[in-house]
């Protein structure tokens, strides 16, 4: 090969390095609407109670769903079960509450009152749940995307993986990438919060965990990387949304790797893009317009906003 054919292979090389140009970063636009409040719960109501992590997807009829935990209840236990509203569509305000939907099963290994942030991705003709039960990563299924059923090992269980007894093991997230499916998700091992992965070919069987984020401005506390949700904006740009505060003051990082299995451990470095003041959030991309959902900041409800991503300003 000539000296010149190395010389082009270089130009090539940093001109589509160039071209990458640097993250982009996520704009809140307009207003927010409510899209979920406070439900009657009947006799499990509890004037503290909270809706919090959520999942929003759209069912095999069209509609809009959106299930939450809801925490504080009367159910017992860890005072948490699943309920679920359904809008016609996603700019609507006020959708329908359709009652508790799931609770959990003891009798299948789970937490009494433990289950915990659902997230529901299609598969091929089928909807999966992936939730946490308090220690484990669970799945259910369905074919209409609102009535789903646990699948369960061979041991009867409900609980696919976890990071150990006592880490509360919880808020998966499933996004596909390349030819494997990644499951993100978090833990506290000795009280210190980071964003794990795993990864499947058939979303049963699942590889060992990797830490793909930790530390930094968010800090190590137990609660330093909740909620992680990736999204693939374009081919090979990854960002992770890390809710470190709910309420008032809500926060969450965004970061941004060519890597997905690094969004960096004990260093922001050239990862972090900016910091919203939102909690949960999950994104959603209906037709050409991205939108991002999250809490309220009293914890009584969830909302809904339109999304942009503009250059990051220097």
């Amino acid at each position: 090969m000539t000296r010149s054919f190395f010389a082009t292979l270089l130009l090539c090389f940093a001109t589509a390095k160039s071209t990458a140009g640097p993250p982009l970063t996520p704009v809140i636009q307009g207003d927010w609407w409510t899209v979920a409040g406070d439900p009657d719960l009947g006799s499990y109501t509890d004037p503290k109670q909270q809706p919090v992590d959520f999942a929003i997807w759209q069912a095999a009829d069209g509609t809009w769903q959106l299930w939450s935990c809801i925490r504080g209840t009367k159910c017992g236990g860890k005072t948490r079960l699943f309920h679920r509203w359904e809008g016609k569509n996603l700019t609507d305000p006020n959708w329908k509450p359709m009652g508790i939907t799931m609770e959990a099963r003891p009798d299948a290994g789970e937490t009494a009152g433990g289950l915990q942030a659902p997230h529901v991705v299609k598969i091929g003709s089928l909807y999966h749940m992936f939730y946490g039960d308090w220690e484990n990563i669970c799945v259910a299924t369905s074919e209409d995307g609102k009535t789903f059923a646990r699948c369960l090992n061979l041991n009867g269980k409900t609980g696919m993986f976890s990071e150990g007894l006592g880490n509360n093991t919880r808020d998966p997230m499933v996004i596909r990438i390349k030819d494997a499916w990644h499951c993100y998700y978090t833990a506290y091992p000795n009280k210190r919060g980071a964003v794990y992965v795993r990864t499947s070919k058939d979303t049963r069987d699942w590889s060992e965990s990797k830490i793909v984020a930790f530390g930094g401005k968010t800090g190590t506390n137990a609660y330093s990387a909740e909620c992680p949700f990736v999204v693939e904006l374009s081919t090979g740009e990854f960002y992770l949304f890390r809710t470190q505060r709910y309420g008032e003051n809500a926060i969450s990082r965004v970061y941004h790797s060519h890597n997905p299995l690094d969004f960096g451990i004990d260093n922001d470095g050239e990862y972090l893009v900016c910091s919203l003041p939102v909690a949960a959030p999950e994104l959603i991309k209906s037709g050409a317009h991205w939108y991002i959902a999250s809490l309220l900041p009293s914890l009584k409800g969830i909302r809904v906003a339109r999304l942009s991503w503009s250059p990051k300003a220097n």
